[in-house]
């Protein structure tokens, strides 16, 4: 049980927690919201102990583990799968203990907590966790150094899920995903064995993963029971309540208040009116909680096109003399919102750079509308953001003709203020930076938008108001987000980016996450009649080492039970003086008997799958 007490908290003077408490029970998964800046990520520093409390108090179990993805895996040589199983100190030091342990007590005693922990299932279990977070099977035998940052965060993420913490702190992990990776991690974190806190602002995550919400708010934490969509009712609920007492209290102060005015000096009503102004001083004011304004996007309004706006016929394109997609017939009118799913690696910012001018066509034809003009937002551009820069350096530099005044209109109208305007970019928030660059993105009005992950770094108020927006904009939307609730509300056309090229997807987007989530189960039993697969050369041969281990592992446990054997029919043992000994020696007789066990039945599995292997 994580025990939250009573916690004071702030940060160069500006407080993020003042009294706040919570309690969140063993096994529970549970949604950390709240605005921006409010102190999300600090309460899971104070968590781990990274930063010292004011006051107050917060409690875990003892030995307790906390786990969370701090940072990116490292740039190593070492293999994606052993990175991940290295995560799992425990095993590691046990599994390096077990080759070079030689007193036949601790042997026991090793390979005792080895089969306690299911030590041997767990190349299969990381391996299974690498491939949902988008790794293939010949990935996970490269070097982390091969893969990019973004990809290193999913190995950390790996890491940690591997592990298997008491408690999991996940601070957006979803930002580096891509949809068939969220979806995954919704699966897998629903069934996670230990309590979860997730801080999101992915509304499908909040309510497929999560059974609970804890609401930062005014420096306090409030427990919500249910998933997402669920506290939004009762939050809703509770602001219209509020709101309600709040006038009705204005109205009752404002009546004393006027009693007060007119009679406090007249004789005959002073002393009513010093009883009605000592009440106006004990009334506590109700603070009525103000939502998180819907900070709206503003998009300009291109002129209408004749469609299509583009036309593709048997389109090729890729990097260099690498061809990536192949065989691409689209159409995109005016009036489309289509959205691009696909693993990553498949091909979806390839398209993305194609329609955008950012590609060349090596071999088709495509034919655009003149005058064709195209807003591309991807989340690399927010990095691109001169850091030293404010966002009216930004206009002045993009829009030297414009007035200021101009220019901090079209600043006002993507949620960023007089503050914001004249602050560095490098002091910005993440979401603050995104707002920046879809303003710089639309600048022009253009009449088809290419969003490639939009919201990361959007608060869920902010997200609902890039729907609005999107849903007023008359251009063509072509979107590639992990946001499934964004896609919902966004799309009406779906197109499937796989093995090289461009489909429509039947079906909605419940359909497509029902079809990646059953890709992934074993498939049913093949007919009799039916040929079985040949097994791999390398599938044979790494069987046969599984085999060779566990008949090791046998032999090794044969040899310390000869031994303890020999020890416990020593006569001497049994001596008077020697019956605390004779208890231990009869215990580690136990363990090893039940090590031994299990080995032997680890030795039986291997065996069989071999002979099955070998069989086909």
């Amino acid at each position: 049980m994580l025990r939250i007490e009573n916690i004071t908290y702030a940060v160069e003077g500006r407080p993020l927690f003042d009294g706040a408490s919570a309690v969140i029970p063993d096994g529970h998964k549970v949604g950390l919201v709240g605005r921006n800046g409010t102190g999300k990520t600090t309460l899971f520093r104070l968590i781990r102990g990274e930063l010292a409390l004011e006051t107050g108090t917060i409690a875990l179990p003892r030995r307790a583990r906390i786990g969370g993805v701090a940072q990116e895996a490292p740039a190593s040589d070492v293999s994606l799968i052993d990175t991940v199983l290295a995560a799992d100190t425990e095993r590691a030091a046990l599994m390096a203990e077990a080759e070079t342990a030689t007193d036949p007590i601790r042997i026991a005693e090793v390979q005792t907590r080895l089969a306690d922990i299911d030590a041997w299932s767990a190349p299969a279990r990381a391996a299974s966790i690498l491939k949902g977070l988008g790794f293939d099977d010949d990935e996970q035998l490269k070097p982390c150094s091969d893969f990019s940052g973004g990809w290193r965060m999913r190995v950390a993420l790996a890491a940690v899920l591997f592990s298997q913490p008491d408690l999991l702190l996940l601070d957006e992990p979803t930002n580096y995903l891509d949809l068939e990776g969220a979806l995954w991690l919704e699966s897998y974190l629903a069934k996670y064995p230990h309590t979860v806190i997730i801080i999101s602002h992915d509304r499908g995550l909040l309510n497929r993963a999560v059974g609970a919400i804890l609401h930062l708010e005014d420096r306090k934490l409030t427990l919500y029971q249910g998933p997402y969509e669920q506290f939004a009712r009762q939050r809703a609920e509770n602001l219209a309540q509020a709101q309600a007492m709040a006038k009705k209290q204005e109205a009752r102060r404002a009546h004393l208040q006027s009693y007060v005015d007119r009679f406090r000096y007249k004789a005959d009503k002073a002393k009513q009116a010093q009883s009605r102004l000592k009440a106006l001083a004990r009334m506590q004011p109700i603070s009525s909680p103000q939502e998180a304004a819907l900070r709206a996007f503003t998009f300009p309004k291109p002129e209408e096109m004749s469609p299509p706006i583009i036309h593709l016929e048997g389109g090729v394109t890729g990097y260099g003399q690498t061809e990536v997609l192949k065989r691409l017939n689209l159409r995109i009118d005016q009036d489309d919102r289509i959205a691009l799913l696909g693993k990553n690696g498949q091909g979806k910012s390839t398209l993305s750079k194609l329609l955008s001018d950012r590609l060349p066509l090596m071999a088709g034809r495509m034919t655009r509308s003149p005058k064709l003009r195209i807003g591309y937002f991807a989340q690399h551009q927010v990095d691109e953001l001169y850091v030293d820069e404010t966002p009216l350096d930004h206009l002045r530099r993009l829009r030297p003709g414009e007035t200021p005044a101009k220019w901090r209109a079209r600043l006002a109208g993507f949620g960023l203020g007089a503050e914001q305007a004249e602050t560095a970019v490098g002091r910005l928030s993440g979401g603050q930076k995104a707002r920046l660059s879809l303003l710089i993105a639309t600048l022009d009005a253009p009449h088809m938008l290419i969003l490639d992950e939009p919201t990361n770094h959007l608060d869920i108020e902010s997200r609902e108001a890039l729907v609005e927006a999107l849903t007023d904009y008359t251009g063509a939307v072509i979107l590639v987000s992990h946001d499934m609730h964004l896609l919902t509300l966004v799309a009406d056309r779906l197109w499937l980016v796989s093995d090289g090229s461009v489909k429509p997807f039947e079906g909605d987007l419940e359909a497509y996450r029902d079809f990646l989530l059953a890709r992934d189960k074993p498939e049913s039993p093949k007919p009799a009649e039916a040929k079985p697969k040949r097994a791999s050369r390398d599938t044979v041969l790494a069987l046969r080492a599984e085999l060779r281990k566990c008949e090791e592992r046998v032999e090794k446990l044969s040899e310390m039970h000869d031994k303890l054997a020999a020890k416990l029919a020593d006569p001497a043992l049994y001596a008077d003086d020697k019956v605390s000994d004779l208890e231990v020696w009869n215990r580690k007789y136990a363990e090893l008997k039940d090590a031994m066990e299990r080995a032997e039945t680890l030795w039986m599995e291997a065996q069989e799958k071999l002979d099955a292997v070998q069989a086909t």
